[in-house]
């Protein structure tokens, strides 16, 4: 099975733009007085179709808030959020909920990617797809305005996190602070290699598990697309080992 990252098409005559961001969020959390990074790890994990409303408003309103508060208080905001998320969802810093609320421009493809780590559909371009088999995609209805009598009809995509960098193209692990425990991470290599053993095979499409900003595609999914002659993305074909 071949694997894609997904790309935004830089064709010029793609000029749509999203002025827009998801309603709630985990804040950020004070630096650990050591190693000065923060603890918990960060994801871009985006999950549009988690619903917050339910909780209290007072609980709703800190979720607005991204400024780093003390570990403890993220913890207990990160567990008020945890029943309300699907199974295995990643809940770091910087994890996004609720519809994808603000502005819209310009002209956009049948699949739209204002970022590497977030995917929207046109409507009909979704259900394409899903009526092709192919798995793994949620969609749901964005609250992004448009000054045009022919507004797309976007649904932001919600994906599962899965997978792993392949250990060999990585640089040897950084020692964790011995405080806050905090992992240091790596940068990116490129090109880098994906580990086959960690792949799904229950999903065509996934967000990259601890590169939460790569949106990864199997063969599936890439047929699909080129199949139905959906526009507006570029896949890039990454080695597996």
């Amino acid at each position: 099975m071949k694997f894609h990252e997904l790309g935004r098409d830089p064709s010029p005559r793609y000029t749509g733009n999203l002025n827009a961001a998801h309603k709630w969020g985990l804040p950020g959390i004070e630096p650990c007085p050591v190693c000065d990074l923060q603890p918990e790890g960060r994801t871009m994990a985006q999950y549009p179709c988690v619903d917050l409303s339910v909780l209290p408003p007072e609980e709703q309103e800190k979720l607005l808030d991204s400024w780093p508060v003390p570990r403890e208080e993220f913890i207990r905001r990160r567990e008020l959020v945890r029943p309300l998320a699907p199974p295995g969802a990643v809940l770091k810093r910087g994890a996004v909920f609720g519809p994808l609320q603000g502005t819209g421009l310009g002209y956009f493809g049948q699949l739209i990617m204002q970022n590497p780590w977030s995917l929207c559909m046109r409507r009909e371009a979704l259900e394409r797809l899903q009526a092709a088999g192919v798995r793994g995609l949620r969609g749901c209805p964005t609250q992004v305005r448009f000054r045009t009598r022919h507004a797309p009809d976007l649904r932001d995509i919600q994906l599962e996190s899965h997978g792993q960098i392949h250990p060999g193209c990585l640089p040897p692990q950084e020692p964790r602070c011995p405080v806050c425990n905090v992992d240091k991470g790596f940068v990116l290599p490129d090109p880098y290699w994906l580990d086959a053993a960690s792949l799904p095979e229950h999903v065509d499409i996934f967000r990259l598990g601890e590169v939460s900003g790569l949106i990864i595609a199997n063969e599936r999914l890439v047929d699909a697309v080129r199949r139905l002659e959906l526009d507006g993305v570029v896949f890039k074909e990454l080695e597996v080992r």
